[in-house]
């Protein structure tokens, strides 16, 4: 029996006499006077049915439910579950009968009895707020609720969105009852009543049945046991308050209420109730893993690329806010190109050979030609929020725009692509310049008809012993820096950028476009690991550039297919160029800069060393005729002179493209071949050259790999992101 109000003072009778009389017709206002088509309570109907009874929204009927989504590798695995919210929709068969009786047996018991309103209930709920003399009990049905759940829902994280979906008005409660009248004509009750366990919020971020299962028990909704399903049923009036995992004693006392409840109406025997009543909690809790940091093997970091091409590319939605609807909603099946074999190598490689509290870091990108598709993408440093222990959610493999920094200047690497320009325009493969030791910049002509000049600026070669002439094939093996300066004098700038543009590198890695300077072809403008991959996959595909593809195929909520960027790769030069750049940068790793990077199996290999000024970042990009790969060596957050340092517990007196990332790469490819067919690609004829300096030391590199004395060779972070600089300008004097 109810708690019995002492008698007042008459003001007091009267008072509540005003809120039962208040009650009384707000009540007759919702039942009688909105116009209603059905009331099932009253087995009435009403021929003048209101315009705005006439249609329901679809997302009430079969409502768009946020959910997880799924992103898997190329051979099926799961790299990560992401979402919003954590979700699974559940058919009725995929739910234990117990739990949906659990569930009306609590909220709302005579459910499959009345309409959209339960006049009993309201009657009741007008006798216990005017005996307690206030609002404490709703009369609101399980429809009722569930419509009120979707406007919820639709709010997403809105919040001023969410407050108008749980305002308490008449006019809110008014136009929920609208829904659910409708809703009731348009729905069998066993419709709404799954609709209503998918939507419902359990606690700890679990919504719907099926996620609120597997947090608190491991286990899928359709194995729930009694207490399981009872405990389960009890959360949603206050997920907080009975807690299971705060607050036991509360959420068991609540759980034997709904067991309690199952025997008054008589849905399960009296010996499961005592059995039920008898049980522990049994309390499994399962944290939920959401995104990207779940992912293993170094994975985490494709899964952000690929959360940022769902929500940049266009082909998923003509503008952001749409493709934001849609990650937000989730439920996608994402199936991707990375190819888990190869991204343990290139992760086994990077944090094999550099370790998280060096600092440097190391970064690289796999990507198989003639498909643009990204087969690796590895960091030394793992995916994660706490600095402490040295994680960052920063990629350093990518652009500014798809979650990287600023780039990094690719030094020497960048000298193939003045080749490329320079054999396109007709210079010869056995062209010679005379390559002095050093010289001032040249002006040297642009695309828009003028000259760019670096005034009172110098490039000078790696080694004082370096003075030319040299022919194309040694300056490329040694890596002559004069030489392709006076390369870029012959042909201009404007080739070089063109090719660059057709290679893929358009824009800077912070969005910039890349400018014609003339100390352009020593890779002084700042790129990421991925352009420089899709570069070299250029090379090796005879030419054929494609852009990075990520994304092979995904599927929506209902399944059905969405369109996927493309590839749409493109001839970026002639065959017989490309072939050119083959046989030189085969030699880079014969007789050059990189000779000591030979894969084990012998099979033929291209590539090219790059450092730039004071160590600041140091580079190996090369390729078999079936995979490209491109490795950043330097500071993660900083500049750091990698000279008289300690890097994976060797040390080094100043690290060099073939001699910090080179390894790296070579003990990747090595994982990555083996057992795989060997192929060679097309190559040309080149009489002889001859070098003018004596044969060099193999003890040491052959020659320079960087562009001394005008590289930043460091890299700028956007301000406040987990793991950068405070975007600090390039140092004084560099380029």
């Amino acid at each position: 029996m109810a708690p019995q109000r002492p008698a007042g003072s008459p003001l007091d009778k009267a008072g509540l006499g005003i809120k039962f009389l208040g009650i009384s017709v707000l009540a007759g206002v919702l039942v009688a006077g909105m116009a209603l088509p059905a009331v099932g309570a009253l087995g009435l109907t009403a021929k003048d049915t209101a315009e705005s009874f006439e249609n329901v929204p679809d997302d009430f009927k079969t409502p768009t439910l946020s959910q997880a989504s799924s992103i898997y590798d190329s051979k099926g695995g799961l790299i990560a579950k992401v979402f919003d919210r954590d979700r699974t929709i559940l058919t009725k068969d995929q739910m234990a009968p117990i739990i949906r009786v659990a569930q009306v047996d609590i909220e709302d018991n005579r459910f499959y009895e009345h309409g959209a309103i339960d006049l009993k209930g309201v009657l009741r709920a007008i006798g216990k707020n005017a005996e307690a003399g206030s609002a404490t009990q709703g009369a609101s049905t399980l429809t009722q609720q569930y419509v009120k759940n979707v406007f919820v829902e639709q709010a997403g994280d809105d919040q001023a969105a969410f407050l108008e979906a749980t305002k308490k008005s008449l006019g809110r409660k008014v136009q929920e009852l609208k829904y659910a009248i409708k809703l009731e004509e348009d729905l069998s009750k066993d419709q709404i009543l799954t609709n209503y366990l998918n939507i419902t919020f359990y606690g700890h971020q679990a919504y719907g049945i099926e996620s609120a299962s597997n947090r608190y028990f491991s286990k899928s909704a359709k194995d729930l046991t009694i207490p399981e399903a009872a405990m389960l049923a009890g959360l949603v009036q206050n997920p907080t308050a009975y807690d299971p995992i705060l607050h036991p004693k509360a959420a068991q006392a609540r759980r034997d209420t709904v067991i309690n409840k199952l025997l008054e109406y008589k849905h399960i025997t009296p010996q499961e109730a005592k059995d039920a009543l008898a049980a522990p909690l049994g309390i499994k809790y399962r944290e939920p893993l959401n995104g990207c940091i779940t992912a293993q093997a170094g994975m985490g970091f494709f899964c952000d690329y690929v959360r940022h091409v769902v929500k940049l590319d266009p082909v998923f939605g003509k503008t952001a806010a749409d493709r934001k609807k849609l990650w937000g909603q989730g439920g996608l099946k994402i199936y991707t190109t990375i190819d888990p074999d190869k991204q343990k190598a290139a992760y086994d490689a990077v944090t094999g050979r550099v370790r998280v509290t060096d600092s440097v870091s190391a970064a690289m990108t796999m990507i198989k030609p003639g498909t643009g598709e990204i087969l690796a993408m590895a960091q030394t440093r793992p995916y994660g929020l706490d600095p402490n222990q040295h994680q960052t959610v920063l990629n350093l493999n990518v652009d500014n725009a798809m979650g990287g920094g600023n780039g990094f200047s690719p030094g020497s690497t960048f000298k193939p692509i003045t080749a490329a320009a320079a054999l396109e325009a007709g210079v010869p493969i056995t062209q010679t310049y005379d390559s002095p030791n050093k010289m001032d910049y040249p002006k040297i002509s642009t695309c828009g008809g003028g000259f760019a000049s670096d005034k009172g600026a110098t490039v000078q070669n790696e080694s004082p012993s370096e003075v030319g002439p040299y022919p194309m094939q040694i300056a490329m093996a040694k890596s002559v820096n004069t030489y392709f300066i006076q390369m870029e004098q012959e042909i201009g700038l404007c080739p070089v950028k063109q090719m660059a543009n057709k290679l893929g590198i358009k824009n800077l890695a912070n969005g910039t476009p890349l400018k014609q300077v003339g100390s352009m072809t020593l890779g002084t403008q700042e790129v990421s690991p991925l352009a420089m991959a899709g570069v070299y996959a250029a090379f090796a595909a005879r030419g054929l550039y494609c852009n990075p593809v990520a994304i092979t195929g995904v599927t929506d909520a209902e399944g059905k297919k969405l369109p996927v960027p493309q590839a749409n790769c493109t001839q970026a030069m002639l065959q017989t160029t490309a072939d050119g750049i083959n046989t030189l940068l085969k030699g880079v790793t014969e007789k050059g800069t990189g000779s000591s990077l030979g894969l084990a199996d012998g099979r033929m290999i291209a590539g090219k060393t790059g450092t730039t000024d004071k160590r600041y970042a140091a580079w190996f990009d090369g390729y078999t005729p079936e995979l490209a790969a491109a490795v950043w060596l330097g500071g993660p957050g900083d500049y750091v002179s990698m000279k008289d340092i300690h890097i994976g517990g060797r040390y080094f007196d100043a690290v060099f493209g073939a001699t910090g990332p080179g390894p790296i790469w070579k003990d990747a490819m090595d994982d990555a071949v083996a057992g795989t067919p060997k192929s060679t690609f097309p190559t040309v004829d080149i009489p002889a050259p001859v070098d003018p300096n004596a044969p060099t030391d193999p003890a040491t590199p052959p020659s320079s790999d960087g562009a001394t004395g005008l590289v930043n060779g460091g890299f700028t972070l956007p301000p406040g992101v987990l793991g950068g600089n405070t975007g600090r300008p390039t140092k004084p004097g560099r380029h």
